[in-house]
């Protein structure tokens, strides 16, 4: 294996992408499709920004019952 493509394969086995996905890069990569490769990684690095901001908001979301908390205690 090229090292290259097998520091893809690692890369986003360790980000945490499936089989599917990362077999989807290989299959790029092994091809020359370079650009349809670059969209490839946008649309995983998409999914991952949609994960983090659904986090954001459930960590938002704490922060806020902390602070209400927080003021309910010093009105006692």
């Amino acid at each position: 294996m090229n090292v290259q493509k097998e520091s893809l394969v690692i890369a986003l086995s360790d980000v945490g992408f499936g089989q599917e996905v990362i077999e989807m890069a290989e299959r790029l990569w092994e091809a020359g499709l370079t650009k349809d490769l670059i969209r490839h990684l946008r649309v995983c690095r998409c999914e991952l920004m949609d994960i983090l901001h659904e986090s954001q908001k459930r960590v938002d979301r704490v922060d806020t019952l902390i602070r209400q908390t927080e003021k309910a205690m010093e009105t006692k």
